[in-house]
C-alpha cells in the first residue's frame, strides 16, 4: 500500500527535519568536541536529510506549490525543533516561542488559500 501523493511528501519532510535538527543542533550537547569534528559529523547527518528532503519536494510539487511545500516545511521544522529542544536539549518552550509559532502557522495557512 502506497501513501497518498498528498501525505508522502509530509512524511518525508518530517523524516528530513528529524535529521536536519540533529545535524544543526545535536552537537550543542557536546561543547567539548572540536568544531571541525562537529562540522563533519553534522554534514554526514545532513546527507540523510537531503535524501528525504529532495524527494519530498520533487514528489510534493506534483500536488503542492513550492510556496506551500516551504510553508509546510517551516511548520514541521518548528514542531520537530520544539520537541527536540524540550526532550534532547532540556530547554523550555516559552510563551513568546508559542506566540511566534502561531504566527508562522497563520502565515503558512495563507499559502493554502486559493
Amino acid at each position: 500500500m502506497s501513501a497518498s501523493p498528498y501525505v508522502l511528501p509530509i512524511l518525508l519532510l518530517i523524516g528530513s527535519n528529524l535529521f536536519m535538527t540533529f545535524a544543526w543542533y545535536g552537537h550543542l550537547k557536546y561543547k567539548a568536541a572540536p568544531l571541525a569534528t562537529v562540522v563533519l559529523v553534522s554534514w554526514g547527518i545532513a546527507f540523510f536529510e537531503y535524501c528525504l528532503m529532495v524527494p519530498a519536494n520533487r514528489l510534493g510539487h506534483q500536488v503542492y506549490s513550492a510556496a506551500q511545500l516551504k510553508g509546510m516545511q517551516e511548520i514541521i521544522t518548528l514542531t520537530v525543533f520544539a520537541g527536540f529542544s524540550i526532550s534532547y536539549l532540556g530547554e523550555a518552550i516559552k510563551w513568546n516561542h508559542v506566540a511566534a509559532f502561531v504566527l508562522i502557522v497563520a502565515a503558512a495557512f495563507l499559502l493554502f488559500l486559493e
